[in-house]
């Protein structure tokens, strides 16, 4: 393949990567309804476990995490640009927020963004999942813990990194996170918001 072609190649076999839908899969598999026909209709692992069925659940949030690791792991395992890591980093988020096999319409992207964060960092991954297990464990609300997690992974990768484009990356997955969860942060603030493995009422 031409080398100018290479890097387009990549970005788009990390948006194919990201559109796959596993909590739609995991819930076939296990006989479950489809997660977009309950609870808050989000195809991820928190409303799949409003199934009731936390192995389903496990599967999604591993295949979702999975997926963003895997696509900017061999981004750098083929020791592409900076700037070539950052843009399949979002091609891969960005696949799992708006999947072409969904109609564009799917997950709010944590599960998929600690895999990617992960992977461009083991310690600011693990950083910004320290953020949102300590707030999840406080609150029981998953909502409230991936704002938490989404404002401080850009500012962890500042520190870390100073400014470059994986930084910018980083940036603009926290801003579209934090966009993902706007509804939940009403229903936070309204005192309506689900806590983790609490049964939505539609």
């Amino acid at each position: 393949m031409d080398s100018s072609l290479l890097l387009p190649a990549a970005i788009i076999g990390a948006y194919l990567l990201g559109s796959i839908p596993f909590a739609v899969i995991s819930s076939r598999i296990f006989g479950l309804a489809d997660p977009r026909s309950y609870g808050s209709g989000n195809p991820g692992a928190t409303n799949v476990l409003r199934s009731g069925n936390k192995l389903a659940a496990l599967v999604t949030l591993i295949g979702d995490g999975a997926k963003g690791w895997l696509a900017v792991f061999l981004a750098n395992h083929f020791m592409l640009s900076n700037t070539a890591v950052g843009l399949i980093a979002l091609a891969v988020f960005f696949g799992h927020l708006y999947p072409v096999f969904l109609r564009f319409k799917g997950g709010k992207g944590v599960a998929t963004a600690a895999g990617v964060l992960l992977a461009l960092d083991p310690l600011l991954g693990l950083g910004t999942l320290a953020l949102w297990l300590i707030t999840a464990l406080i609150s029981r609300y998953s909502s409230l813990a991936a704002l938490i997690a989404a404002a401080g992974a850009p500012m962890l990768a500042a520190m870390m990194w100073g400014g470059n484009f994986q930084m910018l990356a980083v940036g603009i997955i926290a801003l579209a996170l934090i966009a993902k969860h706007w509804l939940n942060l009403q229903r936070l603030l309204a005192g309506t918001e689900p806590k983790i493995g609490a049964k939505k009422k539609p």
